[in-house]
């Protein structure tokens, strides 16, 4: 998802996320591939994000990435949290 993002590539942003996955970006959930692949348009690629990858802690059976983001939308600090089954995201929370 990271490098895809950093690479513009949408397809394979959306490959990272399995049918039902619900992404949550300070409160707002987008819920299927539909749905994210509209936030990535309007919050991620669209405006040419850019996503460094500053730490990495596990929290029982999610994994939270530290972030630093930059591009033409949010740009600063936070981290992700995801759940993953069957090598694809099923919940990513962007966090502050």
């Amino acid at each position: 998802m990271f490098d895809a993002t950093n690479r513009g590539d949408s397809a394979a942003f959306l490959e990272a996320f399995a049918d039902d996955a619900v992404l949550i970006d300070w409160g707002r959930a987008f819920t299927g591939r539909e749905q994210i692949a509209g936030w990535d348009r309007n919050e991620n690629i669209g405006v040419h994000s850019r996503i460094d990858v500053t730490g990495v802690q596990r929290e029982g059976s999610t994994t939270v990435v530290g972030v630093s983001v930059s591009g033409e939308g949010y740009d600063g600090g936070g981290s992700f949290a995801f759940q993953t089954a069957g090598g694809r995201i099923t919940r990513m929370e962007i966090r502050g």
